[in-house]
């Protein structure tokens, strides 16, 4: 009778559309067109096969940002 009993699993991830897309990744509409062309953005997908909407996964969306350089702007000044 002593049985482990697991929660359920909580679901994390959630579409995300393109103004938002556009705060969390700092990428214009033109740029991240072009990176997904190139395979070094996360692919849209669309949210009815008759609609030409689209969204991104934001998990996918996070994981394009945590990926990008870190800039260090003091050492970056200093070389000037």
């Amino acid at each position: 009778m002593n049985q482990l009993i697991t929660p359920p699993t909580q679901f994390t991830d959630r579409l995300v559309r393109e103004a938002e897309r556009a705060k969390i990744t700092s990428v214009s509409r033109t740029s991240a067109w072009a990176l997904e062309k190139k395979g070094l953005f996360p692919k849209r997908r669309k949210l009815h096969a008759d609609s030409d909407r689209v969204c991104w996964l934001l998990s996918e969306l996070l994981d394009f940002v945590k990926s990008r350089e870190v800039i260090n702007m003091e050492r970056s000044i200093n070389e000037r």
